[in-house]
């Protein structure tokens, strides 16, 4: 592929996007959607294929990044080494919400399409993903385990601040985001005086479930 053909192809996605959006909230994040995004731009079904071969899961993927970048331009002039860790994490949190916001009417479908059982390892790659770009903007420079147990905690607060916004409220979302981060906060505190390791913490818990499920002594 060229270079030329690289950047049709972006901006030929995006495109498709864009038309998924205008789609979404008349026929759902569905296949049909995505079929009917090809026809607006006068794309053949494998034509479109070829663009977006996993078709509504590629276009989450795509809304997803788009929300990142969007963030991300929000943020642009905030300087994070100015703010405390809590105020990062929090204007971090509040422009990925602000970002995602502005496509709310299709929003509530690409929602409910990633809360579909099947789709549940997407959707949390993607919050995973996103949790990455805001850590990285806060100057998170974690290489052990802690790099994974602080996204795996963002994205946690971005999934439930992302549902409760759409159901409650901007202002019922950011009290949501302020206490879990007062959460985030105090188990940082508490990990720091211990010598707390997530994958050992993750086999004590598999430990543990299975002598729940097998009983004390690991037999049936």
């Amino acid at each position: 592929m060229t270079a030329q053909d690289s950047d049709w192809a972006a901006i030929t996605e995006q495109r498709l996007l864009d038309e998924a959006l205008r789609l979404a909230p008349i026929h759902g994040w569905t296949h049909r959607t995505v079929g009917l995004a090809g026809k607006a731009l006068g794309l053949s079904a494998g034509e479109t294929g070829l663009l977006i071969p996993h078709g509504p899961a590629d276009l989450a993927a795509l809304l997803s990044r788009r929300h990142d970048d969007r963030a991300l331009a929000l943020l642009s002039e905030v300087h994070a080494s100015n703010l405390k860790i809590r105020e990062r994490i929090r204007r971090a949190v509040e422009a990925r919400l602000d970002a995602a916001a502005v496509d709310e009417p299709a929003l509530r479908r690409w929602s409910g399409y990633l809360a579909l059982p099947l789709n549940l390892p997407l959707a949390a790659r993607l919050a995973w993903d996103s949790a990455d770009v805001l850590w990285r903007w806060a100057g998170d420079t974690a290489t052990d385990e802690n790099h994974y147990t602080k996204r795996l905690l963002l994205a946690g607060i971005l999934t439930g601040a992302g549902a409760i916004r759409a159901s409650a409220g901007r202002k019922a979302a950011m009290e949501f985001v302020d206490h879990r981060i007062d959460n985030v906060m105090a188990f940082e505190k508490w990990k720091a005086t211990t010598t707390f390791r997530p994958s050992e913490a993750l086999a004590r818990f598999a430990e543990g479930l299975g002598r729940a499920r097998y009983g004390g002594g690991g037999g049936r």
